[in-house]
């Protein structure tokens, strides 16, 4: 499904992040990953309605985001955040656990803060990701009543946990949400170049973390466990899958849409014109992102009601 033309808000907000990133000398470290990584921020302090638990695993943290009053009990989901694996979790990602809260009517959101590169490159991030998951096999819960939700390189990495849970045969997930996920590391896409010019995050450069970035390490960037693209869907749970078409990452998303679609897995692609990359993160503040986390709310009663996407 392709969006229609995007609203002007939408294209304002593209425009300034373009600028951002192409002319002002901060652009060169957002493109990077490096400004991310130096960012200091105070605690997150959740709205009144919420109570946030701190959680110590043995290699990383982890907290979980309930809601106050009548939560929602039978399903949780399981947040895995962006940073190009090179990027730690930041407050961003508790508001978005807030949001993921809210547009499932009460589900609980936990969030791992899990290790990155390039102090722990492969496979930290997918061990804590599995870590995570168990911990949540371990309070009870059924691996269906489970929802893997995840950006950027955390979409990658939902997809790629899902195939580790797979080959294992662990209980699967009740259900994928992806936003822009990175399943292919090799860079391989025809959207790498098509949108080279007009990506207004990664755009116009190859120093970016798309090109450089430290968290296959020694590995084969084909491994499915880091790109996810290269590896088998057949008996995944139903996916949603969002992406902007401005985006150099859209193949990512486009590929494997249609590669688990053929393998027969249930997938909602959406293609949100004049769109940029990981643009739900604008929250409701432009139509497009109100559009999208709607769209997840939709998803995720389809799960809790297991009908037809």
């Amino acid at each position: 499904m392709i969006e229609s033309e995007a609203s002007v808000k939408g294209r304002v907000l593209a425009e300034l992040l373009s600028h951002v990133t192409n002319d002002l000398q901060i652009g060169k470290k957002i493109k990077s990953g490096e400004l991310r990584r130096r960012l200091k921020e105070p605690p997150w302090i959740p709205p009144a309605c919420f109570n946030m638990t701190s959680i110590s695993m043995e290699q990383f943290s982890m907290k979980l985001l309930s809601r106050k009053e009548n939560p929602n009990t039978d399903h949780v989901i399981l947040q895995l955040h962006g940073g190009g694996y090179m990027g730690a979790v930041r407050n961003a990602y508790y508001v978005f656990a807030g949001l993921y809260n809210e547009v499932s009517r009460g589900c609980d959101v936990l969030t791992p803060d899990y290790r990155v590169a390039p102090e722990q490159p492969y496979p930290a991030a997918l061990e804590d990701a599995l870590a995570s998951y168990q911990w949540l096999l371990d309070q009870g819960y059924y691996g269906e009543q489970i929802i893997l939700a995840g950006d950027s390189a955390g979409g990658g990495l939902a997809m790629a946990l899902c195939m580790y849970l797979k080959d294992h045969r662990l209980p699967l997930p009740g259900g994928i949400v992806a936003m822009s996920p990175w399943t292919d590391l090799t860079a391989s896409g025809e959207s790498y170049t098509t949108n080279y010019e007009k990506d207004p995050l990664f755009g116009n450069t190859r120093e970016s973390l798309i090109y450089m970035n430290d968290y296959p390490g020694d590995h084969d960037k084909m491994d499915y466990y880091i790109s996810p693209l290269f590896g088998d869907f057949r008996d995944f749970p139903p996916m949603l899958i969002q992406v902007g078409s401005l985006e150099m990452l859209l193949s990512d998303s486009v590929s494997a849409a249609a590669k688990a679609r053929q393998q027969g897995v249930k997938v909602r692609l959406s293609v949100y014109e004049g769109m940029f990359h990981v643009f739900q993160m604008a929250y409701l503040n432009i139509p497009e992102s109100k559009k999208a986390w709607a769209e997840v709310g939709k998803f995720i009663d389809v799960l809790r009601n297991d009908t037809r996407l």
